[in-house]
């Protein structure tokens, strides 16, 4: 009979955030694969929790992975957990988690802590249509191609972003997102947990007057307005723009920007008549 693979949150920053049935699993567990050990350790260590560990991360999931589905398949209850939070919401645990579901054993969610839920409920933001994006790419062209494709969205943006990239993103929000209301939770449930608020413009002037930033940061920006409903069919639209002297490439950008459609939509639609 197959082991458990317990999917187990563990605190962001104040150890006394975990949960009695999460300290349970782990006593119990036959195993405990972590991110950094070291940094587990001091989890387990706190609470007098003495577990076999092994690491679990980015650079070894794929072949790790193989080891502890042995391990479950031949009974062995496995603990996941990450340095901090929930795996798996922008840590590694997919593959671990969809080779066991494969193989029919049992895969069961501890939950507790996580950092995006945490910073939303005390942002002020909207919190009926949210949308979580992970971590923003790093590379400037493809961070900006994402905040563009949720521009027309009318939910709360959540994301993590970097100490040291902060400033960037905020200048491509100001750019492609325009002055929506913006918070920045840095440090969750840790000493110097802070909350600043304000447009990225705002923000940007803020944070030129202090120390660079330390620490996890999560980033939220306000809802947008929604593309505005438009009954007149599209190439009436287009018509009417174009009879009114606008280039005809600008009036399909007017008409897609108007409807929440790229260009391409827009040609491809008329094309289709």
């Amino acid at each position: 009979m197959p082991g458990t693979l317990y999917i187990v949150a563990t605190p962001i920053g104040n150890l006394e955030d975990i949960t009695f049935r999460a300290l349970r699993i782990l006593r119990e567990a036959d195993l405990i694969a972590c991110e950094d050990t070291r940094h587990t350790g001091k989890l387990l260590g706190h609470y007098g929790v003495s577990k076999p560990l092994v690491s679990y991360h980015e650079h070894n999931e794929r072949t790790r992975s193989e080891e502890l589905l042995r391990e479950l398949q031949a009974g062995k209850n496995v603990a996941l957990v990450t340095d901090a939070g929930t795996p798996l919401v922008s840590d590694p645990g997919y593959r671990l988690v969809a080779g066991a579901r494969k193989l029919g054993i049992p895969v069961s969610p501890i939950p507790g802590p996580g950092a995006f839920l945490a910073a939303l409920s005390a942002s002020s933001l909207a919190t009926d249509s949210f949308v979580f994006l992970g971590f923003l790419s790093p590379k400037k062209n493809q961070r900006r191609k994402t905040l563009e494709s949720w521009k027309t969205i009318a939910s709360t943006l959540v994301c993590y972003e970097a100490p040291h990239r902060i400033g960037e993103t905020l200048q491509d929000i100001a750019e492609i997102l325009g002055a929506r209301p913006v918070v920045l939770a840095r440090e969750l449930t840790k000493v110097h947990e802070e909350f600043l608020q304000g447009t990225p413009a705002s923000l940007l002037e803020a944070l030129a007057l202090r120390p660079p930033l330390k620490g996890e940061i999560t980033l939220m920006v306000g809802k947008g307005d929604a593309p505005e409903q438009d009954e007149q069919p599209l190439a009436s639209a287009v018509d009417e723009l174009l009879r009114a002297g606008v280039p005809r490439m600008e009036a399909l950008k007017t008409v897609a920007r108007r409807r929440g459609l790229s260009k391409r939509e827009v040609y491809k639609q008329l094309n289709e008549r």
